[in-house]
């Protein structure tokens, strides 16, 4: 098989990006595909959530060539999967890359050397849509984007998928979106069944059939250092992501 490039992508912050890369990539590495989750964010929360340590080499330290890629990976609770930790450094690197030529693609070039060595390669995406998202959107293969049943969630939504469309007519056709999925999902709410329905009923084939409750084990278990799977894998939010991990095999 080879690699499958994912990023998870919302310009909102708290939608469950990280839980859900972090999640996701868990239960595919269960399922025993290899799995490299990168953590492209500056708040460093995908590092903390896997037991990762934010002061060894990173995804910044890859970028600006100051450590190659192969020297970086980190273990975590699950085997089969192993991280690139971000750190505080990425918070600058919109502004770094500016004035670079070929800006767009200073991940991608960072990263080709070890595409072949993994099945799955998991890109937690900062909440923005400036250089560091674009060059995510470059290397990468699909976009997921998680979403919070909220109003306000929806708001970004035609900017993100104009911006995703963009980067696929100029810089990468070879981009596309595997789905949409809809996270802290109360299903006694009318907001939250409101909120699926319309964006349902725009974007039909692009809507994953899984929804991620709201869970306090979910929540939990990143204080912990641990997926779900490990921290505890009979929770409602760990079977949610294990549904949604078959999901994203049968579509990839």
């Amino acid at each position: 098989m080879s690699v499958k490039k994912i990023i998870f992508s919302n310009q909102k912050g708290g939608v469950g990006k990280t839980t859900t890369t972090v999640n996701l990539g868990a239960y595919l590495a269960q399922m025993g595909h290899k799995v490299l989750l990168i953590d492209l964010d500056s708040q460093g929360n995908l590092t903390s959530a896997v037991s990762g340590d934010p002061k060894l080499p990173g995804i910044y330290e890859v970028i600006i060539g100051k450590c190659p890629a192969s020297q970086a990976y980190q273990t975590t609770p699950v085997k089969n999967l192993f991280a690139i930790s971000g750190n505080i450094n990425l918070a600058g690197l919109n502004v770094e890359l500016v004035n670079e030529l070929a800006r767009e693609f200073f991940l991608k070039n960072s990263l080709s050397d070890i595409e072949k060595e993994w099945d799955f390669i998991l890109i937690d995406c900062p909440p923005s849509l400036g250089l560091v998202t674009i060059n995510a959107m470059c290397w990468a293969d699909h976009v997921i984007i998680p979403m919070q049943c909220e109003y306000f969630a929806m708001e970004g939504l035609n900017l993100l998928m104009r911006t995703i469309g963009n980067v696929k007519k100029q810089l990468n056709p070879h981009l596309n979106i595997l789905g949409i999925v809809f996270t802290m999902y109360t299903a006694r709410t009318r907001l939250a069944n409101d909120v699926v329905d319309d964006i349902s009923s725009y974007f039909a084939d692009q809507v994953f059939q899984t929804r991620i409750p709201r869970n306090v084990r979910l929540s939990e278990a990143p204080s912990h250092g641990l997926p779900i799977n490990v921290y505890d894998g009979s929770s409602a939010g760990a079977k949610s992501y294990e549904s949604l991990a078959e999901e994203v095999l049968s579509r990839v």
